[in-house]
């Protein structure tokens, strides 16, 4: 694996995933309580044994790049790091990154002095634990020149993927970017081909492609220095390439989700809670999920009802009710507050008790969640300030709503509350 370089996309600016993004980077959004997206793929290639990790960014990237800085610090005794490229206008590309491809290309100089074989290319914005050797390997056992990571997929959500054809010995011979209509059933085949059984086969008739991709080193320079016009892999480089070039499926069959609108993240955040097994766990010791170290203190629980919830470090709960959700570092939860089905991010500092105290007399909000307070089904950004007797509750049941004023989106009929907004007391969402 000395011989692979990793190369992790973090993505444009995250439209779908906004207010989330509205002032970081797409991998940089918390995830389970005290991680960030973008620590799953770097943890995924330490566990594979891939130390060397440029990450791509140009949207908000700033705590993106102290996180990493904190967070992945390898001694000088190795070649490893993890490094932060930003888009950067240059004598001759003046422009920002046009797409996926386009990003790699105006990095195309750097990445080459590497000693590398092959060039990994994964996504910052999925949730799944994926050991790249195994895929490596196949790529390497398969003389292919690209492979492609891939998932069976239903119909329901098949036109939000790049679809593909294979032939027996597992080549790609056809790919479409996100069909529709009778370009996408001119896609179903008969998945059993990947080793499912007929049943499977029957609900999963597709086959979509992960975004995470394996190149042959001078494949992908020759591909990108070609066709300049090209900008995006899944769009153009990989369909295109698919005609003259060896390009192989690796099958994945564990969990994975790509959390790319507010609904998938909320749904699996809260898939974690699940008993007695989630779908994706981080309690597996052989492949950990790492992130950065904050030396906080245990969290303290004063006479609270917990059922199916996840709590992080730190966090101060006082005679409340918590039911299916994942609470974040340093959470401050007041007595009499009934949380259900939410994901509260927490914050990034501790407010003093004498800071506190005035602000409750001063009619100020203090942060966390104040007393007799009710949330239900809601997404809570990191230091949210809000007040007693509030209630996010979507009482009108409204799927779609933009109140950045008043310190809140719906989207999908969840409630976001923004980062460091503040809520008033008695407010009722």
């Amino acid at each position: 694996m000395k011989k692979v370089l990793a190369i992790i996309l973090g993505g444009g600016a995250g439209t779908r995933l906004y207010p989330l993004t509205k002032l970081r980077a797409k991998p940089a959004v918390p995830v389970a309580g005290k991680y960030r997206l973008i620590d799953i793929p770097v943890s995924n290639c330490i566990n594979s044994e891939i130390f060397k990790i440029y990450v791509l960014t140009q949207f908000n990237s700033a705590s993106l790049n102290r996180h990493i800085a904190r967070t992945y610090n390898f001694s000088g005794f190795n070649e490893g790091f993890v490094e932060v490229l930003a888009a950067q206008q240059t004598p001759e590309n003046p422009n920002w990154f046009q797409g996926t491809a386009d990003a790699v290309r105006q990095y195309i100089w750097l990445l080459q002095e590497w000693d590398a074989q092959e060039f990994l290319i994964l996504s910052g914005d999925h949730l799944y634990r994926m050991d790249y050797r195994e895929f490596v390997q196949r790529h390497r056992d398969t003389g292919a020149d690209i492979t492609l990571s891939v998932i069976p997929m239903d119909d329901r959500r098949a036109s939000d993927f790049g679809l593909m054809k294979i032939d027996q010995s597992g080549r790609v011979i056809d790919f479409s970017e996100k069909p529709k209509g009778d370009d996408l059933y001119q896609m179903r085949v008969d998945t059993s081909v990947l080793g499912l059984s007929a049943e499977q086969a029957q609900r999963q008739p597709y086959i979509a492609s992960m975004g995470i991709y394996v190149f042959k080193k001078d494949v992908l320079i020759k591909l990108l220095k070609e066709s300049l016009e090209k900008t995006d892999f899944g769009k153009e480089i990989i369909p295109d390439a698919a005609k003259d070039h060896n390009v192989q499926a690796y099958l994945f069959n564990g969990y994975w989700e790509d959390i790319g609108t507010i609904e998938s993240f909320y749904d699996a955040n809260l898939a974690l809670t699940q008993q007695p097994l989630p779908p994706f766990s981080f309690y597996d010791e052989k492949s950990p999920i790492y992130t950065r170290a904050r030396y906080l203190p245990p969290s303290k629980l004063l006479d609270c009802q917990i059922s199916q919830s996840m709590i992080g470090e730190g966090c101060i709960l006082k005679n409340c009710r918590i039911d299916h959700s994942v609470l974040g570092v340093r959470s401050r939860i007041e007595s009499g507050s009934v949380i259900e089905d939410t994901l509260i991010m927490g914050a990034d500092f501790y407010q003093a008790f004498a800071e506190r105290h005035t602000h409750c007399q001063d009619g100020e909000v203090p942060l966390g969640i104040g007393a007799n307070t009710t949330i239900r089904r809601a997404i809570i950004d990191k230091n949210a300030s809000i007040g007693c007797d509030v209630q996010i509750i979507n009482k009108d049941n409204v799927q779609e709503a933009e109140r950045e004023s008043q310190g809140f989106y719906i989207r999908s009929g969840i409630v976001v509350v923004l980062k460091n907004a503040v809520i008033a007391d008695g407010t009722i969402i």
